[in-house]
């Protein structure tokens, strides 16, 4: 499995292929050397991931796959349509996934997604608007939905109902 390190504004991403596809991004806390990526994947993801941060780039293309349950795979397509800028709660998550019961089994799948950034976990939200759970630390996701909110031209995170 090819690995490559990436310097972010807000750390070091450590990003994962796997048979053809992006298997992994995380942010690590501790310092990692940084080196060029070993394929053309790797090499797409980072440049995907330097738009996102120069605030070009809303959408990420690059072929992704992770590891989990059917319900953790139908969480995270769910994740990928909350636009970007805008914030939901995991009430309104639930709501949308029309398993408001499940609401605790969602966010708990929410914390298990492996592709930081581009399934953006970071976009849901406490039901009173506060920064919850958040495998990266709440800096990083506050951090991120400034960034979204500035590229967007607003003044902070639009909320959607």
């Amino acid at each position: 499995m090819p690995v490559t390190h990436y310097k972010t504004p807000v750390g070091i991403a450590q990003i994962t292929e796997e048979d053809g596809f992006i298997s992994s991004i995380h942010v690590l806390d501790d310092e990692q050397e940084i080196m060029p990526a070993q394929s053309p994947l790797l090499n797409a993801a980072i440049q995907q991931l330097d738009e996102y941060f120069a605030g070009t780039r809303k959408v990420f293309d690059f072929p992704i796959k992770q590891q989990g349950t059917d319900f953790q795979q139908q969480v995270w397509q769910q994740l990928l349509q909350i636009s970007y800028g805008c914030t939901i709660s995991y009430a309104q998550q639930a709501n949308q996934m029309n398993n408001i019961l499940a609401i605790r089994a969602i966010a708990a799948a929410n914390g298990k997604n492996n592709l930081w950034i581009v399934v953006p976990c970071h976009r849901v939200i406490g039901s009173n608007g506060s920064l919850t759970g958040y495998a990266g630390g709440l800096w990083r996701k506050q951090w991120l939905l400034q960034h979204e909110a500035k590229v967007l031209g607003i003044g902070q995170t639009k909320l959607e109902f």
